[in-house]
């Protein structure tokens, strides 16, 4: 008997949803559109039409790397403004392998997005001459091998990626193209310039130039007897047949050169220079060669004539040249024009990369990449920045599942997973259907995971139904509606993660730090505080000190409550976070003075171990981002501050610069005392400070460890 009819028919249909989600047999796999060089101006023209009827755009990027030395890393310590650097130094350095461009259109018939997910394979190849000879960038272990995980198909990219140009290089091309020094690119040289005489100093050249006039005489005779009298049979050696070929170019008639050194070429032109008035050389750039010709004219306004039509020709040549060099950055231009809403996840270093890679070097500053950014997409949404701007979002995503893939694993199991939501959940769901060329498609498996086009598909599916989440009903959206003008919209827009760790938040509008989202801070834990006038920076010290050690010496002679904690940067330096900021000001003066000491009391004081080689340094905050600020890039933070060019032990802070030595040595002897009485010692003398009871018990003790170290040192001696 068949007991699948007693099943309860809830049960029944979810067995049969899990058999299909669990199936051995793999559902159709992604239609996803892979550009290269070959397909890339037909994939264009269509990508045109796409985002024109596009309600938004989502993007994605898969990049050789994303940190350059891991103390460029994102850390709790840094500044807002040490963020940016961060991600400039990041997208400065490394390339953008494959771009992800997803328009998603609302179809009012059919109820769902249609999405045609793209995937560019992109290259920094050079196609035209500029001032650099080669583009150079650096690759990531970790992301390369991730890269290879996924099956990125790494010979595609490099064989057929598709090359571009920035608008500054673009510029930059067409500025030479119109100059004078254009002729490298154009090889106008021949013909729009005097060729100075070249001296015949050799025999050779000067039998070489003597019968190149003959034969351009011959030649040139001959034409001029076929005009009168009719062709005449030519009598020339034969080795000469094989270098020289009767055309037409621009309808004249024309000897074409062929087998001639570049040397040769050069006395063949001064040749025609000055020995025949009816005569021109030109150098012609067809579609993959170039042609050395010698062209007869009739007279010198049919000579004016031909070199204008060069002239023209080469022109046209060389800015069909550029705009086939401008390669991928014509996608780029198309969203920019097209104005639509822009949705990345996570993306400050996606948009980062564009900037750097297809507008203009990246700016100095987060006010001016900003101010840039927004006059090229002033509509920019970052689904991470919606998944912790709701509550209930939030607890959907478990907190700190916001990865994602883990976001469209959540939000869109239908999508993601091939069954039906409905089956499984009572909660809506936008639906997706993907369109690329012929294909239709609403029901894959996710095989292409990481792929850059793929990746941009699932950022604009968690988008949707973030929406949806968030009280936006697209089936009452209209064709005419823009997104960018969503009210619900309007207050996550243009705000980023500059950093996901600490929550910082920079607003592509002001290129200021953004109030914290309402909602996000229910869920994830606040961070204390940080100080940055209260922060030291140190690096170059023994490396056997790690930052625990550090802080107790520290703590030894300023007291046990003078850090709040040390931070590790690298296996080369820390952070010390001082409870208030005189304190770091004390220990940077103290720190001067023992290096400038050589008694008994700097070798047995408790930082003699901090500063033991005599190589620690020790700076402000302000130091650290002038270090980050630099193009360098070195492993060890250490080495980064000595390659920028930061030799000094101690940069004291300008207060503390005006104190006098004698201060500063009995800030020295009363160190092991409380924070207050460090403060205190500023305004006491020497003497003061000896008398004073628990400096004394310290000053003997320190004498009493000398003299025992004395002893030692004589009974070995001994």
């Amino acid at each position: 008997m068949n007991t699948t009819r007693h099943w309860p028919k809830r049960a029944f249909i979810l067995s049969r949803a899990l058999s299909r989600a669990f199936s051995d047999t793999p559902s159709p796999t992604f239609p996803l559109k892979h550009v290269t060089r070959s397909n890339f101006d037909s994939a264009l023209v269509e990508l045109r039409s796409h985002v024109r009827a596009a309600d938004f755009v989502a993007i994605d990027m898969e990049m050789t790397g994303v940190t350059s030395a891991p103390w460029r890393e994102s850390f709790e310590f840094d500044r807002f403004d040490i963020r940016y650097l961060k991600v400039k130094d990041s997208a400065e350095k490394f390339a953008v392998l494959q771009f992800g461009v997803c328009p998603f259109r609302w179809d009012s018939l059919k109820q769902s997005f249609i999405a045609h997910p793209h995937n560019f394979f992109v290259f920094p190849r050079q196609e035209i001459p500029l001032d650099r000879t080669s583009y150079e960038f650096l690759c990531q272990t970790t992301s390369m091998d991730f890269l290879a995980k996924y099956q990125f198909d790494f010979n595609a990219c490099i064989h057929e990626g598709i090359s571009y140009l920035s608008r500054g290089q673009e510029d930059e091309a067409r500025k030479r193209l119109i100059s004078p020094k254009g002729d490298q690119l154009t090889h106008l040289s021949h013909n729009l310039r005097e060729t100075m005489d070249l001296p015949l100093v050799r025999v050779a050249d000067v039998l070489f130039t003597e019968r190149m006039k003959k034969r351009l005489g011959e030649w040139r005779d001959d034409l001029l007897q076929n005009r009168v009298g009719g062709p005449q049979e030519e009598k020339v050696p034969d080795d000469l047949n094989q270098q020289f070929r009767t055309v037409f170019f621009k309808m004249r008639p024309a000897l074409s050169l062929d087998g001639f050194t570049s040397h040769q070429l050069s006395l063949i032109r001064m040749v025609t220079r000055k020995h025949f008035k009816d005569l021109t050389y030109v150098c012609f750039n067809g579609e993959s060669t170039s042609e050395e010709l010698v062209v007869y004219t009739d007279s010198e306004s049919d000579k004016a004539r031909l070199m204008e039509e060069v002239k023209n020709d080469h022109q046209r040549r060389a800015e069909m040249k550029i705009n086939a060099a401008v390669g991928f950055r014509h996608v780029i231009d198309l969203l920019s024009s097209e104005n639509k809403l822009i949705v990345g996840h996570n993306c400050i270093l996606d948009i980062a990369h564009v900037h750097s890679k297809f507008l203009a070097p990246l700016p100095s500053t987060a006010e001016e990449f900003v101010s840039c950014v927004n006059k090229y997409f002033p509509s920019i949404i970052d689904t991470k920045i919606l998944l912790n701007a709701d509550y209930t979002l939030q607890r959907k995503m478990k907190r700190s599942s916001t990865s994602l893939s883990s976001a469209f694993s959540l939000l869109c199991p239908e999508i993601a997973h091939g069954f039906r939501r409905n089956v499984l959940s009572y909660e809506p769901c936008v639906k997706v259907e993907v369109h690329v060329d012929e294909m239709r498609s609403s029901n894959w498996n996710s095989g292409a995971k990481h792929e850059a086009g793929y990746d941009a598909f699932m950022t604009g599916c968690v988008f949707a139904q973030a929406c949806s989440h968030l009280g936006i009903d697209f089936q009452l959206h209209s064709p005419s509606e823009n997104l960018t003008e969503n009210e619900k919209l309007q207050k996550h827009m243009n705000l980023l993660y500059l950093s996901w760790i600490n929550e910082d938040i920079i607003d592509l509008r002001t290129g200021n730090r953004s109030a914290e989202l309402s909602g996000s801070n229910m869920i994830r834990k606040p961070y204390r505080k940080i100080l940055f006038k209260n922060i030291v920076l140190l690096w170059g010290f023994p490396s056997k000190l790690k930052p625990s050690m550090i802080r107790d010496c520290i703590c030894k002679t300023l007291g046990p409550s003078s850090v709040i904690s040390t931070y590790c940067i690298d296996q080369t330096a820390v952070f010390v976070q001082f409870s208030k900021a005189e304190l770091a000001s004390d220990f940077l003066n103290l720190k001067e003075t023992l290096e400038q000491s050589n008694d008994a009391i700097s070798h047995l004081h408790p930082l003699s171990q901090l500063l033991e080689g005599g190589n620690t340094r020790a700076a402000s905050y302000e130091t650290y981002k002038e270090i980050c600020a630099s193009p360098i890039s070195k492993v060890l933070f250490a080495d980064q501050a000595e390659a920028v060019g930061i030799k000094w032990k101690t940069e004291l802070l300008p207060s503390d610069k005006e104190e006098s030595h004698d201060n500063t040595r009995s800030h020295l002897e009363s160190a092991m005392d409380s924070p207050q009485a460090v403060q205190k010692s500023k305004t006491r003398n020497t003497e003061d400070v000896v008398n004073d009871s628990s400096n004394k018990r310290f000053c003997d003790d320190i004498i009493d460890s000398f003299l025992k170290v004395e002893k030692i040192r004589r009974t070995t001696n001994l």
